[in-house]
Formats: structure tokens, sequence, C-alpha cells
């Protein structure tokens, strides 16, 4: 039979594992009796866990919510995400978050045994963020946000607008929305008696919410297609449609959210959406997707496709078609 200490952290995390057990399941699992079994979890109970249990055939064991976080049972492949998670976190874009983030991995990585530390930083040293630099935001307005999300509460806020103006909004939040670079929120805007999305890093809430509202269908089903899209058609002095002649799953492991917003276009292709400043990068993006593609929208970027094109034709040795009325490309 097991010694006490090392049957316990067993017993945990079986319960951590899975959300019900029979107490035959756990003795069978252990080795030992089910009055073993009832004096472990009683055991657990006095060092703060909360273990709830019910009686008759349907009976058994589950794992509750206490009034303080005890001690974590993480297998070798949770430790390592875990401390992944939080090295990122330590990096992230919420305010407040870094430092509480580098003591929490501090205090993990002291106790990983030797192969899941070395596993951790070789993770780390091969490892470099291409993040953008982004606006960071306040952890205590992300958890009232999300607090008036999940319980359908209605949320007034002080805003800063584009231009720098100051306004009071009064919403019923839908969600939040990470594009990678920024925190977003998705609401009805009661005043405006429209959706609105707005910037969180520009967000200081006012409480307290309320009060509760049936939530709404977002635009198009999709929170994240809706906030992309739009933050895309502001971010971007050019707007673009492109018809890609490939399916949408193999695009979809090609372009990141942030790049735009795709959309199936039957079995074969699909149309991405999407902005930018430059019409000649985006030209040089699309080609690297390495794909046939048709431009939908705007006119303007055919014409820098067939003047990119002309000079691939004359790098390649080969005679450029002409146009009349148009001066080929110095």
């Amino acid at each position: 039979m097991l010694e006490t200490s090392v049957r316990l952290l067993r017993l945990l995390a079986l319960l951590q594992s899975r959300r019900d057990w029979s107490g035959a399941d756990l003795a069978e699992r252990l080795g030992v009796t089910t009055r073993t079994v009832r004096n472990d979890v009683e055991r657990l109970r006095v060092l703060g866990y909360r273990i709830d249990s019910s009686t008759g055939t349907t009976g058994g064991y589950r794992l509750g919510a206490g009034r303080a976080l005890p001690p974590l049972v993480l297998d070798d492949d949770e430790a390592v995400a875990v401390a992944v998670g939080l090295r990122a976190a330590a990096a992230g874009s919420v305010t407040g978050i870094e430092d509480t983030s580098l003591r929490a991995l501090t205090k993990l990585e002291q106790t990983l045994p030797p192969h899941l530390r070395g596993r951790v930083d070789a993770l780390r040293a091969a490892t470099v963020s291409a993040a953008g630099g982004g606006p960071t935001v306040d952890a205590e307005v992300l958890t009232t946000v999300a607090g008036a999300v999940r319980d359908h509460l209605r949320l007034r806020f002080d805003y800063i607008g584009r231009e720098g103006t100051d306004s009071v909004r009064t919403v019923e939040p839908h969600r939040l929305v990470y594009t990678g670079r920024r925190w977003y929120l998705l609401a009805w805007d009661l005043d405006r008696d429209d959706w609105r999305t707005f910037r969180a890093d520009r967000i200081q809430p006012r409480p307290p919410a309320g009060p509760k509202f049936a939530p709404r269908e977002p635009p198009g089903g999709d929170a994240a297609a809706h906030v992309l899209r739009g933050v895309g058609a502001r971010a971007w002095q050019h707007q673009a449609r492109i018809r890609l002649h490939a399916p949408l799953a193999a695009m979809h492991d090609r372009i990141e959210p942030g790049g735009g917003m795709l959309t199936p276009d039957g079995d074969d292709a699909c149309v991405l959406e999407t902005g930018t400043d430059s019409l000649r990068e985006l030209a040089i993006y699309l080609t690297r997707l390495d794909v046939a593609f048709t431009v939908l929208d705007p006119p303007e970027l055919r014409e820098v496709l067939r003047q990119l094109a002309l000079r691939y034709l004359s790098a390649a040795g080969a005679p450029a078609p002409t146009r009349p009325g148009v001066a080929e490309p110095a």
C-alpha cells in the first residue's frame, strides 16, 4: 500500500483529472478500500480542498471550488504549459499583470524537476517575440468589463475617442476581443442604437454595472469577425477584397487573424478582406501567399500588380507586353 502522503497526492491528481469519481473507482485506482478513500478525502478537506460527496448508486466525489487557492497537482505537460503561459503574460498587453506573472513563474520554476525546467528553458531560448507594441490595458478594467459581459449587465464608462474627445457611453457589452495587439469591446450602444467597437485601453468603467439585459445576436453571428473587419476598415488607408483560388481551410493556416478576414467562396476558393497603407506592399504580400488570386477591389491594386509583373518579366529577360497609351516602368 502507498504511504499516506503519496496516496493523498495520487488521490488529488485523480480528482483534478475528472469531474466525478465513484468511491469504488478511486479505491481501485489507488489499490485501497473505499473506507480508506473516505478517510483520505477527509484529510484533503482538512488541508483546504473542497470535495463534494453524494451517496446512493450514483454517488461519488467531486472536487469543488473553495474559499482559498489550495496547492494544485499538475502533470508534466500541464506544468510546461502554465510556465509558457506565465512567461507570455509577463510580456503581454495587460497592465499590472507582468510582475504578478513573473512572481508566479519564479515559484513554479523553483519546483520544476530538472527535465521539465530544461524543456521550459529550451523553449525560452529558441523563441523570440514578434508581437507588436500595442497599448496595454489595466487588468482591473478587463475584469470589470468581462464580469459585465458574463452577467449580462449594462455598463457605463468614460471613453476617449480617436480624436481625443471624451464621452460617457452606456452599452450592453457582448464580447472582449483580443487581436494580438489590442483589446476591443464589442457592445450594443444604447445611445446610438447600434453596435459599436471600443478600444479597451480607452475605457474607464463607472461602477456599479447594471441593470441586466437580454443578450443580442452579434452582427453576422461572429463577434471576432465583426471587430476585425471594422478595425481593418478604420485602420488602413486602402481596403481590399481578394479572391484566393484555394480552399478556406488551406488559407487559414497562412493568414493570421490580424491579416484580414477570410470567407468561403465555393469549395475551392475564398475571399480575403484586408487593408493596407501601401498597395505595393499588399501586392508583394499576396505574391508571397503562393496561390493564384483575383483582385476584386480596389482597381488601383490591379495597376500596381501590372507594373510589378512588367518588372518581373524584364528581370527574367522576357519581352514585356505593351499597352497603348501606358508608359512602361522606368
